[in-house]
């Protein structure tokens, strides 16, 4: 090895131990003692695997195994949920060792927890597979370019994304740190539909298209809704504490009412109420709300806003 080279292969060695030292110190001092000398997370694969196991729980034949018998049935499922939970308990386990920032191996309270919440979560299952059920025939008497229900719950991005948030919105009502989120996170990443596992959601609820859909934490919607692509149920503003930071908790997004649709490129901000029954159009940018049976279009919005003097 040349002069040249062994002094370019020092400085590479040197910058990379500098660099080590550097993100070590700082994942240590981001996480304080949290870690408690090691990093134990929840793993995000292992979550999306007991995801995947719920929906072939619900969806026996249609994902995983493709050739299942009737007699086998049973069995599968069962074998498959037994599977799905004891590991669902392991990371649910983690994550509140992890948000507690106790000591996993020690900590009785955070694997008490997790048995207590898999144990709820589980009893909540036959209700979360109903509500399914009912999306998935909203979207069959919804969208006439769909032949069978079957293709719905193969293909369709925003039952695929539904299945998710109903499946993280029982853990994050039960509670469960980080894991909500990894789940809605993920069918946000596959679908581009992004719903926040504090949503509530009614019955019959279709995503048509679905691609950049938004629904906010504390939206509350409900039955047999239907909106359709680049909708957004947000947030017009939010309080904030003496530092500056947004407080937690507060009720921000809107309340859809039953029998709503919502047009495609519709935006929904603030606690506002869309009364039962009403139609707003694509395109319209609300922030105040209105009563049942409502049609609002783009150029009604226009004018109100011109008649208030807020100008077209």
């Amino acid at each position: 090895m040349s002069t040249v080279e062994k002094a370019t292969t020092a400085s590479r060695q040197s910058t990379l131990a500098r660099v080590l030292e550097e993100l070590s110190a700082e994942a240590v001092r981001a996480s304080g003692p949290r870690w408690n000398g090691r990093a134990v997370l929840p793993s995000r694969d292992a979550v999306l695997a007991a995801v995947e196991g719920i929906r072939q729980v619900f969806f026996p034949g249609y994902f995983g195994n493709a050739d299942l018998r009737e007699q086998a049935l049973h069995y599968h499922v069962g074998a498959t949920l037994d599977r799905v939970l004891h590991a669902l308990e392991e990371q649910i386990t983690r994550a509140v060792a992890f948000a507690s920032k106790h000591d996993l191996g020690t900590c009785t309270h955070c694997r008490s927890t997790a048995e207590g919440a898999t144990l709820a979560f589980l009893a909540r299952l036959p209700e979360v597979r109903r509500l399914l059920g009912s999306d998935i025939d909203a979207a069959f008497d919804g969208d006439p370019a769909l032949q069978i229900k079957e293709e719905a719950i193969f293909s369709y991005p925003g039952v695929y994304a539904i299945t998710e948030q109903r499946i993280a919105h029982e853990l994050f009502l039960l509670g469960v740190p980080l894991i909500p989120r990894i789940i809605s996170e993920h069918a946000h990443g596959a679908t581009g539909i992004d719903i926040h596992p504090g949503a509530r959601i009614g019955e019959r609820f279709f995503i048509d298209h679905g691609t950049g859909v938004v629904i906010g934490e504390t939206s509350r919607i409900g039955s047999r809704v239907r909106i359709y692509q680049g909708v957004t149920l947000g947030a017009k503003s939010f309080p904030l504490d003496e530092k500056g930071i947004p407080i937690k908790g507060i009720d921000r997004h809107p309340i859809i009412e039953d029998d709503v649709v919502i047009y495609s490129g519709a935006t929904v901000l603030g606690r506002i109420t869309i009364g039962k029954g009403s139609s707003i159009g694509g395109n319209v940018w609300l922030t105040h709300g209105v009563p049942p049976g409502s049609r609002v279009t783009q150029a009604e919005v226009r004018q109100e806003r011109f008649e208030q003097g807020g100008g077209i």
